[in-house]
């Protein structure tokens, strides 16, 4: 009875870790010099080259601050993909089309590494005695029927684990106020990746404090 408790615990463990959150905030810090002044507009901004990752994280961690109250400005939509020329982006003309959107803040999100690691997947067990049948009381029957559900061989496949660096700077003396890092783990899609982040980060950020 004692061993049956032992695997339907271990079972149930493993069900709800597989259906915890794939991002987690692994670390914060908050700005406590910081001026205190009240943010209520927000300009987003995710460093990456690819457009559609880029368009998508902003339009999500848009989307949550929005609906938590804030006014939320999107940089692909000030500063397009365009607007460097290929080049390395020239300072002054960078902040002078952040001020123009007059916002209190800027949130930015970094892909600051990546890795992928093996992991090795142990065959399942089951034990389901079913006397009912008439293939239970014969051994073929038994072992030919229930062979492929008893035993799984074990396998191995791959986990790809990415680290996120979030910052938010005050727009008007660039000071930063908050900084958190992240962990994803294999995420199912860009979309189902963007939405989590955003609702994770942004709820650690007001359990800090750095957004109210």
């Amino acid at each position: 009875m004692k061993k049956i408790l032992v695997v339907n615990l271990l079972i149930l463990t493993i069900i709800f870790q597989s259906c915890g959150p794939a991002t987690q905030v692994t670390g914060s810090w908050k700005n406590d010099k910081a001026s205190g002044a009240k943010i209520q507009s927000i300009m987003v901004t995710a460093l990456t080259g690819r457009a559609n990752a880029r368009q998508t994280v902003e339009n999500d961690l848009a989307r949550a601050l929005e609906k938590d109250g804030y006014k939320a400005v999107k940089s692909f939509d000030v500063i397009p993909p365009t607007f460097t020329q290929g080049k390395s982006p020239d300072k002054e003309a960078l902040l002078e089309k952040i001020k123009g959107t007059d916002v209190d803040a800027i949130l930015t999100v970094a892909l600051i590494d990546q890795e992928t690691e093996n992991r090795y997947v142990p065959g399942s067990y089951g034990y389901a005695p079913m006397t009912r049948f008439g293939y239970y009381g014969r051994f073929w029957g038994y072992y030919n029927t229930w062979y492929p559900t008893l035993y799984s061989p074990g396998y191995y496949t791959e986990d790809k684990i990415y680290f996120l660096e979030t910052n938010l700077y005050d727009a008007k003396t660039e000071e930063l106020l908050w900084s958190g890092q992240s962990e994803t783990y294999n995420p199912g899609s860009l979309t189902e990746f963007s939405k989590e982040f955003s609702s994770v980060v942004l709820a650690k950020m007001e359990k800090d404090g750095a957004l109210k």
